[in-house]
């Protein structure tokens, strides 16, 4: 049987819109649903980067997290309030598919920490299309001017939503270091990055690619950063 549409996700890439794949900017141009992840009563990122770009007439879903930092990751309180969520929007996407396709919105790549990716654990696989994008972090070290690994360097990626002990423990452990949801975790963060010895090589980028973006050594860097701020430490490996 023929389905007759998809529920397709694109990567935004990681901000700037001339940086969105051609296949991700012909799905978006051609929609006639459009559907995005938001904190309530915000407009939310993905729906911020594709400002203008949207054909008028389409059809906007907001899909507005019931909980996003008020409950720290671990607490089953968590679980029991996105479950139910991601259980409601798979259903009406899957539904919507049913009559042509929906495009789900999700900056960088939606395989790389994207909310995206719990709704894709759930839908049936002939419904579903992922398009990838240039993940956030390939636009932050960009923007700092210099590659993040030589050679034979190996790269690690954290979330600064860890303990500081274990972010302190596998930065000191890598050659090369990308630290993504920042925020309010960066005291933490520098804590960890300072019992590594890492702290003077650390770079911080926040809104990599779009007209806000600011570069700053992390040891310069105080007060309170953007989640989606990212933090790097760029390799020394091997180089002829």
């Amino acid at each position: 049987m023929t389905v007759p549409g998809k529920v397709i996700c694109i990567g935004l890439g990681p901000g700037d819109p001339e940086l969105m794949s051609v296949k991700a900017h012909r799905l978006l141009t051609s929609a006639s649903v459009v559907a995005y992840f938001r904190k309530a009563g915000r407009p939310g990122q993905a729906r911020r980067l594709v400002e203008g770009l949207i054909p008028a007439g389409v059809e906007e879903w907001a899909m507005e997290y019931p909980v996003t930092t008020e409950i720290p990751l671990d607490d089953p309180g968590y679980k029991a309030a996105l479950a139910p969520f991601y259980d409601h929007w798979t259903a009406r996407l899957a539904a919507r598919a049913g009559s042509g396709d929906v495009v789900v919105l999700c900056e960088g790549d939606p395989f790389f920490y994207g909310s995206f990716m719990h709704l894709h654990a759930r839908l049936p696989r002939d419904l579903v299309e992922v398009v990838p994008g240039i993940p956030g972090m390939a636009g932050c070290w960009t923007a700092t001017g210099a590659p993040i690994t030589w050679g034979d360097d190996v790269l690690t990626v954290l979330p600064a939503t860890l303990p500081q002990a274990e972010l302190a423990r596998r930065a000191a452990d890598t050659d090369a270091l990308v630290v993504m949801k920042i925020g309010r975790n960066l005291a933490k963060l520098k804590t960890a990055l300072t019992t590594a010895g890492r702290i003077g090589d650390a770079w911080l980028v926040e809104h990599g690619t779009m007209p806000a973006e600011r570069v700053r050594r992390l040891d310069e860097v105080g007060g309170t950063v953007p989640y989606f701020s990212i933090v790097l430490v760029h390799g020394r490996g091997r180089r002829p």
